[in-house]
């Protein structure tokens, strides 16, 4: 009889794909809930999107709109940082830089050994998710391990509007 592989149910890493919009930052929330009741450590990941040189005109200084991207991110990373740090919840995280935000999330998942994936549906608005498509979507279709999909409320009026809590991450 051939052995049965045993894989635990529990996380021990999950991985919060984050934009800084108030869908992510309620994401962050359900993650760092998740991550205190598991005792798991929880891995931010910021995807600074790049477009292909050939798109991008001569004026624009593609160094020092990388480096700001950077820098930002980097801040709002140490300020997530400090409040999981201050609930109890081990963190870590990385900022990435690629023109393929979905590859860029799917090679970190797979370094980081992440047996858990949280995303929320509406991050970045405007109009690159009807050019370039969900990266939600993107997400569900290739990821291997167990993912939790979190919707984005509506107003009243129809418009997106992320769920309302009371901490403020950044």
């Amino acid at each position: 009889m051939p052995e049965a592989h045993s894989s635990s149910s529990i996380p021990t890493k999950i991985l919060l794909p984050i934009d800084f919009s108030p869908s992510s930052q309620a994401a962050l929330e359900t993650a760092s809930d998740l991550a205190k009741h598991f005792h798991a450590e929880l891995y931010l990941v910021n995807v600074i999107p790049m477009f292909p040189a050939t798109t991008i005109p001569d004026m624009v200084p593609e160094n020092k709109f990388v480096e700001e991207a950077r820098t930002f991110a980097e801040q709002h990373l140490a300020k997530c940082h400090a409040a999981l740090a201050s609930r109890g919840v081990k963190s870590t995280s990385s900022v990435e830089v690629g023109n393929d935000v979905v590859g860029n999330i799917m090679q970190v998942i797979e370094r980081e050994h992440v047996d858990l994936v949280v995303i929320s549906t509406h991050g970045i608005s405007g109009w690159q998710p009807l050019v370039f498509g969900s990266i939600a979507a993107k997400v569900i279709k290739l990821v291997e391990c167990p993912l939790l999909l979190l919707r984005s409320a509506k107003s009243e009026n129809g418009v997106k509007a992320a769920a309302t809590r009371s901490t403020e991450w950044w």
